[in-house]
């Protein structure tokens, strides 16, 4: 199993346009690398890839990267894409795949009713773009080879599709990760995730491979950099920092483990912070645009 981060950042990417906090402007100042939103690519064979998540960027993405080249004159080795949740920076990107090349699109059946609900997703063509809905624990090969097995794990719905009341850490299919497996190596994507309880630890247990929610430091990233009132409670992410964060709860995994959708307020971005030394002390390494993986 091969995997390429196309998108390492979580949604409006660094530098984020209307930002101009420290990481903004390094990344402007090419002081720190620059990332697009998340997105993964994935392949047993070389030949055909799968996309954990359409970001925003996915056109800069595929340009960028060799991989994703057509082989030949129209056509692409984007074979499905595969939808983790209903937020913008992980759909948006398929009004981008509309060009008529053909792929598949999984998602659960809620995503799935995202996606009938937006007529602007009408410019997928249905004659060569086929949406499949996938169930909670049931696995699915969206390439020969490659089986994901999608798992909920806490989180909350759209932000565009918030009522008046909000399940900050519900569990079902408005947000899922997805266990990959190639009959030698295991891997869990979860770029998003709102807590970390014990059931989920021991579901993580024995991969190989976890890419998982980094988006934020503390819970009040936001509001401690000036950038805004929202929590990562509020948008949906556990924090990386804390008793109940991802590096208490997770650090004990002996899997290679990689914290992806960081958002461009994250001090884990900057290179001598005390907080990326903490990360990298308890084991885990920063996902950047460009990673490569293979297990």
């Amino acid at each position: 199993m091969r995997l390429i981060v196309l998108g390492a950042a979580a949604g409006g990417g660094l530098p984020q346009w209307n930002c101009g906090c420290r990481n903004c402007a390094d990344a402007r100042a090419g002081v720190i690398p620059r990332m697009t939103q998340s997105s993964v690519a994935v392949t047993v064979d070389g030949s055909a890839w799968v996309v954990l998540n359409a970001s925003p960027d996915i056109r800069v993405q595929v340009d960028t990267c060799p991989q994703m080249h057509p082989p030949a004159l129209r056509g692409s080795p984007i074979a499905s894409v595969v939808l983790t949740n209903g937020d913008i920076d992980h759909i948006a990107g398929l009004l981008t795949l509309r060009e008529k090349t053909g792929f598949d699109v999984y998602t659960t059946s809620a995503g799935l009713d995202i996606l009938a609900s937006n007529t602007v997703f009408g410019v997928l063509d249905p004659a060569l773009v086929t949406q499949r809905a996938i169930t909670l624990d049931t696995p699915f090969e969206p390439v020969p080879g490659l089986r994901i097995t999608p798992f909920a794990v806490p989180g909350k719905v759209a932000l565009f599709l918030e009522g008046d009341t909000l399940n900050l850490e519900e569990v079902g299919e408005q947000t899922v990760g997805l266990m990959l497996e190639d009959g030698v190596s295991r891997a869990a994507y979860v770029p998003g995730c709102a807590a970390v309880p014990d059931w989920l630890h021991d579901r993580l247990d024995g991969v190989d491979l976890l890419l998982f929610d980094g988006t934020v430091w503390n819970n009040d990233d936001m509001q401690r950099t000036g950038t805004g009132e929202k929590t990562g409670a509020r948008m949906g992410h556990v924090p990386l920092n804390g008793a109940q964060g991802s590096l208490a709860r997770l650090s004990d995994l002996s899997a290679r483990k990689v914290f992806i959708h960081i958002n461009n307020t994250n001090p884990i971005l900057q290179p001598d912070s005390a907080e990326r030394a903490t990360v990298i002390d308890h084991g885990w390494d920063i996902a950047y645009d460009g990673m490569e993986i293979t297990l």
